[in-house]
């Protein structure tokens, strides 16, 4: 067991200085031997845990994820669901630099060997489900079509994530979140059914997610 914790820690310390590199550099910028530095670790650690650089950046790619955690937990997933999705993402981008590092990854998929696409896939699939059950209890208005705005709330996510890690730090994302949530609000629900969605998320959304 300690054997296996060790490894453990080994490989979270490996991460943790890649997220911190990829967040700071991107993954061009980002060198092997900085990563080694950082993380304290010697090689032969590091191509235990990990194949290569692109290995290191799917694993991170996969942290964005840790976010989805709580959806087991829901019973009826709906359009709430994908505000307090976006909201909690919003959250952990301002205080998990894995997150930050796999979000920066994506956004410049066209730098590795395998395009990272499927991530966007993952997140629009998820979010079209959400948005299937929503129209299904009349959330939506008939006219909406559910694929159409999942494909439009990550686009959207992604713009507004981006304009204000450039324009603000990120330090105006929750704002910037709820404003944009506010506004497709205002275009997809029933305005008889407006005051059953919060634009913030619910309560707990702000909480950064753990991995």
């Amino acid at each position: 067991m300690a054997r296996q914790e060790r490894a453990e820690q080994t490989r979270n310390a490996i991460l943790e200085a890649a997220a911190s590199r990829f967040d700071a550099v991107g993954f061009l910028g980002a060198s092997l031997s900085e990563i080694l530095a950082e993380a304290g670790v010697t090689k032969g650690a590091l191509y235990f845990h990990f194949k290569s650089k692109e290995d290191l950046a799917d694993a991170l790619i996969d942290e964005q994820f840790t976010v989805w955690e709580p959806l087991s937990a829901i019973e009826e997933p709906g359009l709430q669901t994908v505000i307090n999705l976006t909201q909690g993402m919003a959250a952990s981008l301002l205080s998990d630099v894995r997150v930050r590092a796999s979000i920066r990854l994506v956004i410049e998929h066209g730098s590795f060997i395998t395009p990272a696409g499927n991530a966007y896939k993952r997140w629009i699939d998820t979010i079209h489900g959400c948005l299937l059950a929503a129209k299904a209890a009349g959330d939506l208005r008939k006219e909406i079509n559910a694929h159409d705005l999942a494909h439009y709330v990550v686009g959207s996510f992604t713009g507004v994530q981006l304009s204000s890690q450039v324009l603000t730090g990120r330090s105006d994302l929750l704002e910037r979140t709820t404003f944009m949530w506010t506004t497709i609000l205002n275009s997809v629900v029933p305005p008889r059914r407006l005051h059953r969605f919060n634009p913030m998320g619910t309560p707990s959304t702000r909480e950064p997610a753990t991995a």
